[in-house]
């Protein structure tokens, strides 16, 4: 049952004050309630954890704001959230977990496959429903059933890669192309599901799948000097570890010219040759709209199925196509969204 809480409007400024301030002292929370007060509406306060920080995850986080306040839940009016990032740490993200569990927190929004385990355990025997997002595989993760259903009071979106279309775009701008390398986090139960996808599915276009195994980000360096040597090509997934280490697979690619597809926008605007994938900040949005639904009181996460976006975009980025050497037909860009420069994260 999602908690009411009414703000006192009576209470003098000098006591305000002080309660703000002893309530600033949690690791980092943003939303001013005082537009809430003001009114004496109901107010929420969501706990955030993202597992790891880079582009996709941080666009999650941002679109999942802008479907809760398109529902009428805003920070500075009605919202209070409470934020923290994992850094990529299993550890860290079962700390952060429980910490929202102790804060009592309305809500839990789980950004990443990682931090959904950690809180859907974290909350289990409580009434704190979990909405997850960026989930590969929710499934194999043990959040939902084979249809789609909860395992628990926790509901949410998955970023199931297009592995099918990613194939079929590497294909048509690598037709000479043969191996295709994949690093992932052993670690990561996303990344080994949407190998064993990629692995199934590549004979349809006459590649070969090898993949190299890290454990940790200082594991990137080696294991990219050796995948780089057995492949034509390289394909991002949505791996967390990975995805912090680009900058250093991109350069290491370049160097030996071997171009790096991406799984989502923000990887092609870093230096990927392409990608189909997803549309990260809509992901967000449709996650903030099931959260809103289930604030409200208008749904139960553990009836609701996760969801999962179907239709990929084509992302392109001409300079690093031109760094490669590689002249790519204007037909396969036709519906591609087109960057002319390399952008650092």
């Amino acid at each position: 049952m999602i908690k009411k809480r009414f703000l006192a409007t009576t209470l003098c400024l000098t006591l305000t004050a002080a309660l703000l301030f002893g309530c600033s002292q949690t690791a980092e929370t943003t939303g001013d309630t005082s537009a809430s007060a003001a009114s004496g509406g109901e107010n929420y306060t969501i706990g955030i954890t993202q597992y790891a920080e880079h582009g996709s995850l941080d666009n999650c986080r941002e679109g999942f704001l802008q479907g809760l306040a398109e529902a009428g839940i805003e920070e500075g009016a009605n919202l209070t959230i409470e934020f923290q990032n994992a850094q990529a740490d299993s550890g860290a993200a079962t700390q952060i977990a429980s910490q929202f569990v102790s804060d009592k927190v309305d809500l839990i929004c789980a950004i990443a496959t990682p931090s959904a385990q950690s809180c859907v355990n974290a909350a289990l025997n409580t009434d704190i429903p979990v909405v997850y997002t960026a989930v590969t595989d929710p499934v194999a993760a043990e959040l939902a059933t084979e249809d789609g259903a909860p395992t628990q009071n926790a509901t949410g979106t998955s970023d199931k890669l297009p592995v099918e279309a990613q194939l079929q775009l590497i294909r048509q701008m690598l037709p000479d192309a043969h191996t295709i390398g994949i690093l992932y986090t052993t670690s990561e139960v996303n990344s080994e599901s949407a190998i064993a996808e990629y692995e199934a599915k590549a004979g349809d276009y006459d590649f070969e799948i090898v993949t190299v195994g890290i454990s940790t980000s200082a594991d990137i360096s080696l294991a990219t000097d050796n995948i780089l040597s057995q492949v034509d090509c390289l394909t991002n997934l949505t791996d967390n570890t990975v995805v912090q280490g680009l900058p250093t697979i991109l350069a290491k690619a370049n160097e030996k010219g071997i171009p790096v597809f991406g799984s989502e926008i923000e990887q092609v605007k870093m230096g990927c040759l392409a990608a189909a994938g997803i549309d990260y900040i809509e992901l967000g949005r449709k996650t903030g709209e099931i959260a809103a639904q289930i604030l409200k009181g208008e749904a139960s996460a553990s009836e609701m199925d996760y969801e999962t976006f179907e239709t990929p975009k084509i992302y392109f980025n001409q300079q690093a196509a031109e760094d490669l050497g590689l002249t790519i037909d204007e037909s396969i860009l036709t519906d591609a969204e087109i960057f002319t420069e390399i952008t650092e994260e």
